[in-house]
């Protein structure tokens, strides 16, 4: 049995600890600014956090791309000429064209290694939920299962992952096109903040409005605890797009006092949903009970 390398890509904003604990590897879309694109790097190589969300808080505009077929075609060649199978764990179908030229470039990369298995998988999720989904897969790969049972159980359960997301502000989701100005204008004025999830195809879909930053907050955590019920792993990923200490310390402290867990991996929301999502965007992530809402 060939090894498997698992693979996702600059949606997944898995920290560099993780990835390389879990020995995963990810191929890079871009961020396009002033008609220039740059690699979007989970470790901010070309520009900080800050920089890229200040830009956007001074009303740049920042646009991404999927995952380009040459960086496909570089990085599943040189896996599958070091002898691995691969699993790609794409961001969501609806959100990014990346997982279909994944397929693509799979299937000529297979022609030519015709002793090599590639399998795209559209996890129906984005951001770190899509990192979880793929950290899941790095740990079945640790426990020897093979490459069609690890595809199965993903498969199977990749609903069961939960996001629960608001932002501080509707002017980012009203330039990506995401809300109506009128409705931006109207939800800034009295305070409103929507809560996302990520629905059964994989769209971010607004729930439910809050009136208040630390309301929201607070219940994204609470949808997630609920989300959580009976639930044995306890681990949860915490994503920020730039946002104050305090309100990040008050987010991971609600997250400890509400599911009772210790077991959480924080991290910024990277460059690619970040450019949509804008500043001040906070995001839980966990197992749990099997998403069914269709926005």
């Amino acid at each position: 049995m060939r090894p498997i390398k698992i693979v996702t890509d600059s949606c997944s904003d898995l920290t560099k600890e993780l990835r390389d604990k879990y020995s995963i590897e990810y191929v890079k879309m871009n961020t396009v600014h002033n008609e220039k694109e740059t690699p979007a790097s989970l470790d901010w190589e070309y520009y900080s956090a800050k920089e890229l969300y200040d830009l956007m808080r001074g009303g740049e505009r920042v646009t991404t791309t999927q995952v380009p077929a040459q960086e496909f075609t570089e990085k599943f060649t040189a896996l599958v000429s070091e002898g691995f199978d691969i699993i790609y764990i794409a961001c969501s179908g609806v959100l990014s064209g990346s997982v279909n030229t994944g397929i693509m470039v799979s299937k000529e990369v297979m022609a030519k290694f015709p002793e090599a298995k590639i399998v795209c998988i559209d996890p129906k999720m984005s951001c770190m939920g899509e990192g979880f989904i793929a950290v899941k897969a790095a740990e079945l790969v640790a426990e020897g299962k093979t490459l069609d049972e690890i595809v199965a159980y993903i498969e199977e359960n990749k609903l069961r992952m939960n996001q629960f997301a608001t932002v501080n502000t509707l002017d980012y989701l009203k330039r990506a096109g995401r809300v109506k100005a009128s409705s931006a204008f109207f939800g800034n004025l009295f305070g409103v903040k929507p809560v996302i999830i990520s629905d059964i195809n994989g769209q971010n879909t607004a729930i439910k409005k809050v009136k208040g930053r630390l309301a929201s907050m607070d219940e994204i955590v609470n949808l997630l605890a609920e989300a959580m019920q009976g639930e044995e792993d306890r681990r949860v990923f915490v994503g920020h797009a730039d946002c104050p200490q305090e309100e990040v310390d008050y987010l991971v402290n609600k997250v400890k006092e509400v599911i009772g867990t210790e077991d959480i991996t924080l991290n910024y929301i990277g460059p690619i949903i970040g450019a949509s999502i804008g500043p001040g965007a906070v995001v839980v992530y966990g197992w749990g009970k099997k998403v069914e809402l269709e926005g």
